[in-house]
């Protein structure tokens, strides 16, 4: 699996990731209607060409380059990456099932801003 978005996109969800990535596998982008309903964004695991050109874009630092680069209190959000398919409502709910568990379990972590979520990691 290529790249995973984890909890620094939640309810970020800036798509400058979006735009500079060349074959469109992050979703929802703006122009979907699942935009605004979804929590965070999420790379398609089979539509991804690992190229990176989304890691130094995002603002928040929210993207890993593999499976094993991800923290280990973010690894739930692997799976959120794996399942969701744009336009797949059963897909998309279970993928904000995940993440809505994740933001349960991390409350006090999602408390931090996003932009420093990723550097907060190290003292929860």
């Amino acid at each position: 699996m290529p790249f995973i978005i984890t909890d620094p996109c939640i309810e970020t969800k800036d798509t400058a990731c979006v735009d500079v990535c060349p074959v469109d596998c992050i979703h929802p982008r703006k122009d979907e209607p699942e935009f605004a309903q979804a929590t965070m964004l999420y790379i398609h695991p089979e539509e991804c060409i690992d190229c990176g050109a989304c890691v130094p874009a995002c603002p928040v630092a929210a993207i890993y380059e593999s499976i094993d680069a991800t923290p280990s209190n973010q690894k739930d959000l692997i799976e959120a990456n794996a399942v969701y398919r744009n336009g797949d409502a059963e897909t998309m709910a279970k993928a904000e099932e995940i993440v809505k568990a994740h933001i349960d379990a991390h409350a006090d972590l999602m408390a931090v801003p996003a932009a420093e979520r990723q550097a907060a990691h190290a003292r929860f």
